[in-house]
């Protein structure tokens, strides 16, 4: 949507795990995300679609700091790709000590107006507090654009407290509106999007690192936003009305299925 360029989507016939192909070198990946409809990089309120996603972004924030006190009361909490700070800056007025990983020097930048401790890198992060721990650690739509997967999961598991909850949230590519969109998705979001989760493939990944799924959450706002996005992909325009219906239809389709248009994963030590 951004780059005009074409990508594929490959999935492994044994595991189903999907992932974007040709992959950029790491080192070329950050100019994909030099753009004002990167809207997690940016505190931009320009047009509709962003200043939507802001209001919405208000309502989403309280929900997610109530599903994490449902899991940890207080502590500390690790946003892991943790953009301009908003959750952050939301959580820490609940009492909670927290700490972020933003590799975008813009977006980091404006984080740490808000909030101390939030660093480019885990490595970063590992120097300044040795062997520091965290109740929660959370990947609000970030898993799928990290480089360096593996690391980046041990990581979580071995700084992860063993009563700790790993919160992850990913867009689904078996929801309705997926399916419906199909090439211009805009959830597939390529190459930002190295990989590409559902129920099974997410919980089978993070099994091999040790944690078990206990809950999953559906993201419903998420639908209607993606659509939106996706019409304006499939035709350079938004039209705010059939995005509504398809946003609609999926979330209806989706009640009491793992296959909304993105979820949230709860994640535990086994």
């Amino acid at each position: 949507m951004v780059s005009g360029e074409d990508f594929q989507i490959l999935s492994c016939n044994k595991c189903e795990f999907k992932f974007t192909s040709p992959r950029p070198k790491d080192s070329f990946l950050g100019a994909y995300y030099k753009s004002e409809s990167y809207v997690s990089h940016t505190n931009s309120k320009k047009g509709v679609v962003n200043k939507l996603y802001h209001v919405v972004r208000n309502f989403t924030i309280l929900a997610k700091i109530n599903l994490l006190s449902k899991y940890v009361s207080r502590g500390t909490v690790l946003d892991y790709g943790c953009g301009t700070g908003l959750f952050l800056s939301s959580i820490k007025n609940y009492g909670w000590d927290t700490y972020g990983v933003e590799p975008d020097f813009d977006a980091r930048r404006i984080a740490t107006e808000a909030v101390a401790n939030v660093f480019s890198s885990r490595d970063e992060l590992r120097s300044a507090f040795i062997n520091q721990t965290f109740d929660a650690i959370t990947l609000w739509h970030v898993l799928e654009h990290l480089t360096d997967l593996t690391k980046s999961l041990s990581f979580f598991k071995a700084s992860l407290k063993p009563d700790g909850v790993l919160i992850i949230a990913l867009p689904n590519y078996k929801s309705y509106d997926a399916n419906y969109y199909k090439k211009f998705w805009a959830a597939y979001d390529l190459p930002r999007h190295l990989y590409h989760f559902d129920l099974k493939t997410i919980s089978a990944l993070l099994n091999n690192f040790g944690f078990k799924l206990v809950k999953s959450k559906p993201m419903r706002f998420d639908s209607y936003y993606v659509s939106m996005l996706s019409e304006k992909c499939r035709t350079g325009n938004i039209n705010f009305f059939k995005a509504f219906i398809i946003g609609l239809i999926s979330n209806f389709v989706a009640k009491g299925d793992n296959s909304h248009s993105s979820t949230i994963y709860i994640f535990k030590h086994k």
